[in-house]
């Protein structure tokens, strides 16, 4: 049984958390949960995640560059989108990296943050779907997940999410 949310107790404040990845859809799931974040005094967490099945099967060597190499471009997306949540709403978020599954990773970062209130995902618009994540997302990927998720339309301006936010 998943624990109990605690991000409206006393000394805890409501965590909107976004996936940082490489789609072009999550700029418009880090200016949703900056925004929201802004107008319900909360803040963000943001993840990236490490898939590095590739790595094991590399000399040892080889396997931490390739982790070293992975890492720092995972946190300079994550320097980015910090920068933009701040430019958007002055909102402050914290950037974690993992390695592992996303879905999985995901999963365990919320059981760990008993704060993180909302999962905010950004449905892509391209000719390939939704996106990784809301297909995974639709697949059933996260059917235990102790939060509610937000998919925000990947097509929706500044200004239209302004206005739903």
């Amino acid at each position: 049984m998943p624990r109990r949310r605690q991000s409206h107790e006393p000394g805890h404040r409501r965590k909107f958390l976004v996936v940082i990845d490489d789609t072009a859809e999550c700029d418009r799931a880090v200016y949703y949960a900056a925004r929201r974040a802004a107008r319900t005094d909360g803040s963000m967490v943001m993840l990236a995640v490490l898939d590095l099945a590739d790595v094991q099967s590399q000399w040892f060597g080889v396997a931490g560059l390739m982790r070293a190499e992975a890492t720092d471009q995972a946190r300079g997306r994550l320097d980015h989108f910090a920068a933009r949540a701040r430019g958007i709403a002055r909102v402050e978020a914290e950037s974690v990296v993992r390695e592992g599954r996303i879905a999985d990773e995901i999963v365990k970062l919320i059981e760990a943050d008993e704060d993180i209130a909302i999962l905010v995902l950004a449905a892509g618009i391209g000719n390939e779907g939704p996106g990784p994540l809301v297909s995974a997302l639709a697949h059933g990927a996260w059917a235990g997940l102790a939060v509610p998720i937000t998919i925000v339309p990947g097509a929706l301006s500044d200004g239209e999410i302004d206005a739903l936010a």
